[in-house]
């Protein structure tokens, strides 16, 4: 037996060398905790608790310190220190990492042992929980003190319901039936109640026990399956009850030496479904009453001492033992029916025909019986201490089971297997075939490798013997047998080609007796020469000792496989120790990385050092040379300042001259506005000239037509046209040598104020080009809207014209008569208009020579701005020359002519003129702006 202290660790080995139980105890391992203090102590355990699969445990000391022990793990870890004592402990929670613990101050904590923090803390006792009990699925708990008990609701850790009790009648324990939705309460009385967890009815109340044996209850101890409970206290009697019945149906005397009991627990069993009988072997019933009276004397069993010895087997000193029903014990039929335990092979059939089952408190056992199993520990000792096959290293990434218990069971049955033949370890369908016997036999692994050992042995004859390829013996077996029985499905069979190696399975609701009930028919219709049992051996147990060599197999198929597999894995070993040397070399190379990242980083950070020493003495200059620039910030202030006041009286000079050429702006403007109304007003009062005209032409017509002899009015108002004609030609002339004269004097005023402007003024050259581009845009649009009310005029012109061509159609008689007349008057006309030529000659003259003077004028000054707005004014006023010259359509046809010859030549000279102003214009604009950027050449 090894010992293993805890000392002041907080991890270590449970045990360091394998552990094998002691051989009359069977203790495993003895764990204490001392301190290594000054004066050293013992730490006593006050409480134990296992989790739901029994690979681990949790145990608190009075000092509070709380040890999570790994038995699969072979760890132990400290992971908690409550500072007081724990008086109960539950590690079977619904999350698997979480225990409870009730502590010395009435309180119950929910603690991870993973994280090792606090999950929970519940409160609610005014006295010490000594029990703590959890529902089979986790969510709920129930905590006993001495006055009360209390139900938690473990997902949320609030308090559901609780149970108060009178003072006089103390609670003795509170605890879950397992497997069930029961709570039982019992009392110091001896009272215990039954309740419904979720509605806390109360089922039902168990009878008080004989007088006779009457005992206190102090403890108590449940089946894994809910259906018996035993209680005992201070005395050597034993009450077990059935829970089912709801009576006491057995007391159990324990020998004179017993004084009382402490602890109650029953043992686990593989094969006794959750009962938790002992295997009847071990146990020796000393008395059995008749079973008509059921008083306190009939129910009593004196138990002996000590360990339980196997009966002796001679007739004279047998024991009668009671294992199953009454009527199942009897004499044997014959030698070849006997099994071990005193069970018959026939009866047993009997039995299994009739019921068609075997009762499930005896199942596993009469299994065990009927397969002979050996139950060679040594021998599978031997097979596990090898370990996982190779082959069924990654079981758990083919076949993934949630149960990390059930897998290991599974990977080790399966290693078993393959270590005991080596065929198994290349037989794909095997994890299928041994999961429901490892899933039914979790618990005694040495019983599921003899069972599945077994099922392979006998039921599995044959099939091996052509692998890798499918069993042909047995699946031309199985085919005859079908065609003997059910010709029709075995030929529906071959017509979709499906023969005996395809296999074809759904899961379909059944009835398995009626199966059953097929296969027993089957065995006994089927003739002898295709029948199973003409090719299968008879049945064929284990051998005792050591396991029977299984060698059914082509051997040389399996070693050859064997050999291959040892090479890939040879190869693949190969494989790793290469990429083992390649991570190596990796680590030494990044270590050498590592270190040149190192110096590398030193070295930057000397630079670094060096870089800030070089700083501070760049800073340090910075300084000097922040001051000299803050003494040349200084003077640059005083002369910005000296050349802001500059710039400022400068400014002022400026806007001085930007307002006068406002005002200059206006003063045209409204010069323009005076010109445009008054140009407005003439070209109404000459529409309305124009329909006085035609009202008169109309009152003409009307008295010519009454009068023919007023023609001497009609000639008198046609020199009245012409002289108005001449009038207003005198007029424009006049206009255009005021307008000539304003030019001059305005160029004069502008080449006065040029030679005055310092070259400051050429700044605004530009800002005077744009007023003069305003006033060109004004221009143009008075231009426009003055040949708008041309067109407009035009039209009532035409208008006229029409007009007079009717009457001039109604004068064309009276024209021949007048002719004459007209002839000798034509001579005094025509020297009229040579004087009048001669006269327009010499003033166009004069007016060549007055231009001609002004543009040599122009070009001398050192600026020139461009008399746009005369000029405009010029052209205009030459625009209607020949309309002018039209509208004389009273005259006589001879002086029209004359009048529209001397029109045309005063178009073509006023054209001449105009192209030559224009030239003029040009040549100045392009001056100015030569004249502009020269003064930005000086500014800059």
């Amino acid at each position: 037996m090894q010992s293993t202290d805890l000392g002041n660790k907080e991890s270590g080995k449970i045990w360091h060398r394998k552990p094998s139980p002691a051989t009359r105890d069977g203790i495993i391992v003895n764990i204490i905790h001392n301190t290594s203090d000054y004066h050293p102590k013992v730490l006593r355990f006050l409480n134990v608790a296992f989790d739901g699969t029994g690979d681990c445990l949790i145990a608190g000391d009075h000092q509070g310190n709380i040890y999570v022990f790994d038995l699969y793990g072979n760890r132990f870890n400290l992971v908690q220190r409550t500072a007081q004592a724990c008086t109960a402990l539950a590690f079977n929670l619904r999350r698997k990492s979480e225990f409870l613990v009730a502590l010395a101050d009435y309180s119950i904590k929910c603690f991870d042992t993973v994280t090792k923090e606090l999950v929970s803390w519940m409160r609610g006792h005014e006295s010490s929980v000594f029990s703590i009990s959890v529902h089979a699925s986790g969510k709920y708990a129930i905590t006993t003190s001495s006055d009360t008990a209390q139900l938690w609701d473990l997902d949320t850790f609030q308090r559901k319901r609780k149970l108060n009790i009178r003072q006089s009648v103390g609670i003795q324990k509170v605890f879950f039936l397992p497997l069930s939705n029961t709570i039982l309460s019992c009392f110091k009385d001896n009272s215990i109640f039954a309740w419904e967890c979720d509605t806390l009815f109360c089922k039902y109340q168990l009878p008080a026990p004989p007088e006779s044996s009457s005992i206190l209850y102090k403890v108590f101890a449940v089946t894994r399956d809910g259906r018996i409970l035993a209680a005992g206290g201070k005395s050597n009697h034993l009450h077990l009850w059935c829970l089912e019945a709801r009576q006491l149906f057995r007391i159990i005397q324990m020998p004179t030496k017993v004084r009382a009991i402490r602890h109650l627990e029953f043992l686990p069993d593989s094969f006794d479904a959750g009962s938790n009988q002992p295997p009847p072997p071990l146990v020796k019933v000393i008395e059995d009453l008749p079973k008509n009276k059921l008083s306190s004397s009939d129910l009593k069993r004196k138990v002996t001492s000590g360990r339980v010895q196997q009966p002796a087997k001679s007739r004279e000193s047998k024991i009668q033992t009671r294992i199953l029903k009454q009527d199942l014990t009897g004499d044997f039929e014959s030698k070849k029916n006997e099994l071990p335990d005193g069970l018959n092979k026939k009866r047993l059939q009997i039995l299994l025909k009739g019921y068609g089952e075997y009762p499930t408190k005896y199942r596993m056992f009469i299994w065990r019986s009927l397969l002979q199993l050996p139950e060679n520990h040594t021998a599978f000792s031997t097979l596990i201490d090898k370990g996982t096959h190779v082959a069924f290293l990654n079981l758990q990434k083919k076949y993934p089971i949630k149960s990390r218990k059930l897998l290991r069971v599974l990977q080790r049955t399966l290693s078993a297997l393959a270590h005991w033949s080596v065929i198994f370890s290349d037989t794909p369908y095997l994890p299928l075939l041994a999961f429901p016997f490892v899933k039914l036999f979790q618990n005694n692994q040495l019983i599921c490798f003899e069972v599945i050992a077994t099922l392979i042995i006998n039921w599995c004859q044959h099939w091996f013997e052509y692998f890798p390829n499918p069993p042909i013996n047995i699946l031309s077996m199985i085919e005859n047998v079908l065609a003997f029985h059910d010709t029709e499905l075995l030929q529906h069979f071959i017509d979709h080609d499906i023969t005996s190696q395809f296999f074809f399975h759904h899961r379909n609701n059944l009835d398995i007796n009626v199966v059953i009930r097929q296969v027993y028919h089957l065995m006994e219709t089927t003739p002898t020469d295709i029948h199973p049992d003409s090719m299968l051996n008879v049945f064929v147990a284990l051998t005792k000792g050591q396991y029977p060599v299984f060698n059914q197999y082509p051997k040389f198929i399996v070693d050859y496989q064997t050999q291959e597999r040892e090479r890939i894995r040879n190869d693949e070993l190969d494989y790793l120790r290469e990429r083992q040397t390649v991570e190596d070399m990796q680590a030494k190379v990044d270590q050498q990385r590592v270190e040149d990242e190192a110096w590398y980083q030193k070295q930057e950070l000397l630079r670094k050092a060096e870089e800030t020493r070089r700083e501070m003495l760049l800073q340090e200059e910075e300084k000097m040379i922040q001051q000299r620039q803050r003494l040349a910030a200084v003077k640059r202030e005083l002369k910005v300042k000296e050349m802001h006041l500059q710039d400022a009286a400068r400014r002022r000079f400026l806007k001085l001259q930007q307002d006068q050429q406002e005002m200059e702006l206006r003063r045209l403007d409204d010069e323009i506005g005076r010109k445009v109304y008054m140009r407005d007003r003439e070209i109404a009062a000459t529409a309305r000239e124009l329909e006085m005209r035609q009202l008169e032409l109309e009152s003409q017509k009307r008295l010519y037509e009454k009068n023919l002899t007023e023609n001497q009015e009609a000639v008198a108002k046609e020199m009245r046209a012409d002289a108005d004609a001449y009038r207003q030609k005198v007029d424009l002339e006049e206009h255009m040598f005021h307008k000539l004269i304003e030019a001059g004097e305005t160029q004069s005023q502008k080449t006065q104020k040029v030679i005055k402007e310092n070259l400051a003024k050429a700044e605004q050259a530009c800002l005077n080009t744009d007023w003069q581009i305003q006033s060109l845009h004004k221009q143009k649009c008075d231009d426009l809207q003055r040949n708008k009310c041309y067109q407009e005029v035009a039209k009532l012109l035409r208008e006229n014209r029409r007009k007079e061509i009717e009457i001039i159609n109604a004068m064309v008689e009276e024209e021949a008569k007048k002719w004459k007349e007209a002839e000798g008057k034509e001579f005094c006309l025509r020297s009229a208009k040579k004087a009048s030529a001669l006269s327009d000659a010499s003033r166009k003259w004069f007016l060549k020579q007055e231009i001609n003077a002004t543009v040599e004028h122009a070009e001398n000054p050192c600026h020139k701005e461009e008399p746009r707005f005369q000029n405009e004014q010029e052209d205009s006023s030459c625009l209607p020359r020949t309309s002018q010259l039209n509208d004389s359509s009273e005259m006589d046809p001879s002086t029209q002519i004359s009048l529209n010859r001397r029109a045309v030549e005063w178009d073509t000279t006023g054209q001449n003129l105009i192209k030559k102003v224009r030239n003029l214009r040009q040549r100045l604009a392009a001056q100015a702006r030569h004249r502009c950027q020269t003064a930005h050449l000086l500014a800059a």
